[in-house]
């Protein structure tokens, strides 16, 4: 007996069509969304490296002041970073930081510590082994940074001008006539 929806013919065959239109879309979508999250992430890297900028500097500024305030004739770095939270060579609190950073890029306290020739730490460095997206158009006093292959070339350090040079004697003049 035919079928009464044929109408005597063989069915007809389904090509696919609405199959193939799914997994075009679903493959669209997933192209989509990893072009998305590799934006989502470069932009988080950007952040990243500018709040890194904002903490080396706050690192360098602070060790500036506690070697600037030193009492005495002979300028002392600070023993370990810790110092730079509460200064004891003072009878009233001195601060040069409020609080010991995390490294945005580990996510960790811990910062690689650049010794000063004297004793003490001069400086810090991020941990961190991934390449910059940021290789230029540092501010003068990040210009070491120009070209670095990794974070953990960023050194944000602290070296005062040297006397000597402060103490050269000025150019010679011409003669009047």
């Amino acid at each position: 007996m035919a079928n009464p929806m044929t109408n005597g013919r063989p069915p007809r065959e389904q090509g696919g069509f609405t199959y193939l239109a799914l997994l075009i879309a679903v493959a669209l979508i997933g192209v989509g969304l990893v072009a998305t999250s590799a934006v989502w992430s470069q932009s988080r890297q950007r952040e990243k490296e500018q709040e890194l900028l904002f903490i080396g500097n706050q690192f360098r500024q602070a060790i500036k002041r506690y070697y600037q305030r030193t009492p005495g004739a002979v300028k002392r770095y600070p023993a370990k970073l810790e110092d730079l939270l509460e200064d004891k060579r003072y009878l009233t609190r001195q601060r040069y930081l409020r609080r010991i950073y995390v490294d945005p890029l580990t996510g960790k306290a811990g910062w690689g510590l650049i010794p000063a020739p004297g004793g003490g730490v001069m400086g810090v460095y991020s941990l961190s082994n991934e390449k910059p997206i940021k290789t230029g158009g540092f501010t003068e006093e990040d210009q070491a940074f120009e070209g670095a292959k990794r974070y953990s070339e960023w050194r944000f350090i602290y070296q005062p001008l040297a006397t000597a040079a402060l103490q050269a004697p000025p150019p010679p003049r011409a003669p009047a006539r």
